[in-house]
């Protein structure tokens, strides 16, 4: 029985957030001018993904928990700074989000 090849996907992302999707339903919104928004939704729009999908400049994703689980707080790392993860909590300001992750440098 042969093997079916391993097929290669292409993406334009030079940068990937993952945000833990537990985490931000357990705190329904909390973060955007009026607190109401999710935080994977305003980081997409603070750095400016051009584009949809694979064909973004960047993403932010949202995946399943990261077993953390902090209170009233959202994990977010940043792909190419598996080290250092954020626990952001709810409220904290789009700026300093995108600080503290390094998604202020050009993408």
């Amino acid at each position: 029985m042969s093997e079916k090849p391993i097929k290669r996907v292409k993406a334009d992302w030079s940068e990937v957030v993952l945000v833990c999707r537990k985490c931000s339903k357990k705190l329904k919104g909390g973060f955007g001018d009026d607190g109401d928004q999710k935080l994977a939704k305003v980081l997409r729009k603070a750095i400016g993904a051009k584009g949809k999908g694979r064909k973004a400049n960047a993403a932010v994703i949202e995946v399943d928990c990261l077993d953390v689980c902090p209170k009233g707080a959202v994990v977010a790392v940043k792909a190419s700074a598996p080290r250092e993860w954020a626990v952001v909590p709810r409220g904290a300001s789009t700026s300093s989000v995108v600080e503290r992750l390094g998604l202020d440098r050009p993408l």
